[in-house]
């Protein structure tokens, strides 16, 4: 098979899936059950799952054989601090202790990862060379700003569910401010939008398999989010969306 039909085969892969994961709650956090084999420590979890999207991409990103150029070098960044976050400071920010996920949730997640770092890390070292005028192409900015925007949102209500922990709790508590006004899972939603933007900055079949395949994952997983603050909160807001507002 050629790089853009094993791209192609794992959007596929993304779309089919999409609708089993509405039915099915990977169970970690909130929707963590018994019946899915060993566990280890949530922390560790995030921190193995995560990690090596961070040294796969950067691996085959720096080892590549174009020529890099000012627009590569942002989307090696843009990466790099998302991933950064995910696997070297979120999870020890989150007031977990004592939570654990299985084995086999992480052992997909770095599956996952392995791919889609693989087929964005070889597009963007080796395959494709964005030279400096890119960053005047429409695309390239439009894809940029929709990219720190879903990045922002992401950290932000990070920030507020964090903030429903400070005191050392670990229960859950329905939780206000921005976008959770809107929605449940603001946190998510911007994750879906900022790799969005990487999809359109970047202009590529891999860049787009990592916006369907986080979409593929994270709407459902809101949805779920959504049904469970429902079924737990007596008082939750009734006009909330699950992830996009106003719509879903």
């Amino acid at each position: 098979m050629t790089f853009d039909q094993i791209t192609l085969a794992w959007i596929t892969l993304a779309v089919l899936l999409f609708p089993i994961q509405l039915f099915v709650t990977a169970p970690y956090g909130r929707h963590m059950r018994k019946g899915w084999g060993p566990t280890l420590p949530n922390r560790l979890g995030w921190f193995l799952m995560e990690i090596v999207s961070l040294a796969i991409f950067a691996g085959l990103f720096l080892n590549g054989t174009v020529p890099k150029h000012a627009p590569a070098w942002i989307f090696f960044a843009g990466w790099a601090l998302h991933y950064t976050n995910r696997s070297l400071i979120f999870p020890w920010r989150t007031h977990t202790t004592g939570k654990r996920m299985p084995v086999l949730i992480v052992l997909w997640a770095v599956i996952f990862n392995v791919m889609n770092a693989g087929l964005n890390g070889t597009a963007l070292g080796s395959l494709y060379e964005y030279g400096n005028a890119w960053l005047t192409d429409p695309r390239f900015l439009i894809g940029l700003a929709v990219f720190i925007i879903g990045a922002a949102i992401n950290v932000a209500s990070d920030n507020t569910l964090f903030s429903l922990r400070k005191d050392g709790n670990t229960g859950y508590a329905i939780p206000h401010g921005g976008l959770f006004e809107y929605v449940s899972s603001p946190n998510l939603f911007g994750e879906v939008v900022e790799w969005c933007g990487f999809a359109i900055m970047c202009w590529n079949l891999p860049a787009l398999s990592f916006a369907v395949w986080t979409a593929s994952n994270l709407i459902p997983r809101a949805i779920s989010h959504h049904k469970w603050y429902r079924s737990e909160f007596a008082d939750y807001p009734p006009s909330r969306k699950a992830v996009i507002p106003y719509l879903l």
